[in-house]
């Protein structure tokens, strides 16, 4: 049977040591064939985007990628009806690419890579639009089982530093859902186009890879044969800036690493402050 591989690298910035960042081909070929790859990353970690690139080239030169569906574009938009030789403005456009939100320096050598292998792209996430609406939309309160949803909410209140006010915590945990769920259906879209040969990848945050509470969960239960999680670590860190005590709960153990080399640390929790209060 084909699998759904289960890829999250989260960067570790409490490292001495650098490690270098290869993906390792021999176990990825031994889990392959998969209908969809999940390759969770941490926004700010550049080791991520180029991990990212790594794996599409080399399935790609073994004419083993279908598609490419991205966090970082809206539903609804794709490079289908552009060519190989697409300049990159011409693929910002057809991906509508919020390049203040997602820079496109990061991610354009892994989606140009995608185009130029006459691979489509596609925007998997929650368009903008639908946000106010999800907020909204009580139904999705009960998309999880009430343990995880509180645990979700406890996650997005620790992944705002516990500054996020009271009343925002159900409305912005309904948009984390809504998220999820669309990246999941298109996901599993172009995992049932696919020939049988082929693997799709999501590119999308660690959080997002979350096999309790993020796409997965909500992928039909034909495509989830098999879930395997990775997460990259650096060899002599223990922490990092955005730990999840989730991630290293028994609801998401790690089948794979990926080794990154550390990023600088970071303030995130100063940086937040000051965008809630308007300091500067």
């Amino acid at each position: 049977m084909r699998t759904l591989l289960l890829l999250a690298p989260l960067a570790l910035s409490a490292c001495i040591a650098a490690t270098p960042t290869e993906i390792d081909a021999q176990r990825l070929e031994r889990l392959l064939p998969a209908q969809a790859l999940l390759i969770g990353e941490q926004h700010d970690a550049p080791d991520h985007q180029r991990l990212q690139r790594q794996v599409i080239d080399w399935l790609a030169a073994r004419g083993q990628l279908a598609a490419v569906a991205l966090e970082m574009a809206e539903q609804g938009h794709d490079t289908r009806r552009l060519p190989r030789s697409a300049s990159e403005a011409a693929v910002q456009q057809a991906l509508s690419w919020n390049d203040r939100a997602w820079p496109w320096a990061n991610y354009g050598p892994a989606i140009m890579a995608a185009v130029r292998a006459g691979v489509p792209v596609e925007g998997a996430n929650l368009p903008r639009a639908r946000m106010k609406e999800a907020m909204g939309n009580l139904e999705l309160d009960t998309q999880l089982p009430a343990s995880l949803l509180t645990l979700q909410q406890d996650r997005l209140r620790q992944s705002h530093c516990d500054l996020l006010p009271a009343e925002q915590t159900a409305p912005m945990t309904r948009i984390q859902i809504a998220r999820d769920m669309t990246m999941a259906a298109t996901l599993a879209r172009l995992a049932e186009q696919a020939p049988s040969s082929q693997t799709v990848i999501l590119i999308t945050g660690n959080g997002h890879t979350h096999r309790a509470l993020g796409v997965p969960r909500f992928l039909p239960q034909h495509l989830l044969t098999r879930v395997l999680s990775a997460r990259a670590r650096s060899a002599a860190g223990k922490q990092h800036s955005q730990e999840d005590p989730a991630e290293t709960s028994a609801l998401a153990p790690s089948d794979m690493i990926w080794l990154t080399s550390p990023i600088p640390p970071l303030d995130y929790c100063g940086k937040l402050q000051k965008q809630i209060t308007g300091s500067k």
